[in-house]
């Protein structure tokens, strides 16, 4: 029997640090396993949430999102990281997880559900269309002085 997809939020250090492989498949740069697990903490006190989608207690995919309250959408979920490892890909988890966290914000009263994606990105592009979500603007960024980003 094909067991269903699992969901868990990862909330102390030892299940954070079972991500790291996953989340690192999204966030190449990022290289210590230890220093992934202390910025997520870090995170979490700023109301990062990490959820993990699991089958047979592996992991397969991850969503990192936050509620957030801003002047143009209301209250909103931001979701910062979106992966399914590799293997997965083009298998229905990434859209399980997305729907999981659009869940949790309609739960929430939120306005908006709001992501970012690279102007490269067109397979993620076409993806978060598919599940309904609407380009509407871009996303401006200036590199300053690195902060010890893990």
């Amino acid at each position: 029997m094909n067991r269903p997809t699992e969901f868990r939020q990862l909330d102390d250090p030892a299940t954070i640090l079972t991500a790291f492989p996953v989340m690192q498949e999204l966030r190449p740069h990022l290289q210590d396993a230890q220093l992934f697990t202390a910025q997520i903490e870090r995170q979490r006190t700023q109301g990062y949430r990490l959820l993990a989608a699991y089958k047979h207690n592996e992991i397969l995919g991850l969503a990192g999102y936050r509620l957030q309250e801003n002047l143009i959408y209301g209250e909103f979920i931001y979701v910062d990281d979106l992966v399914v490892t590799a293997r997965l890909q083009r298998s229905g988890v990434g859209g399980e997880l997305l729907e999981a966290v659009r869940q949790e914000a309609i739960e929430s009263g939120c306005a908006h559900f709001v992501l970012d994606t690279g102007l490269h990105m067109a397979l993620a592009q076409r993806f978060y269309f598919r599940h309904g979500l609407l380009a509407r603007g871009m996303h401006f960024v200036e590199a300053l002085m690195p902060r010890g980003v893990a």
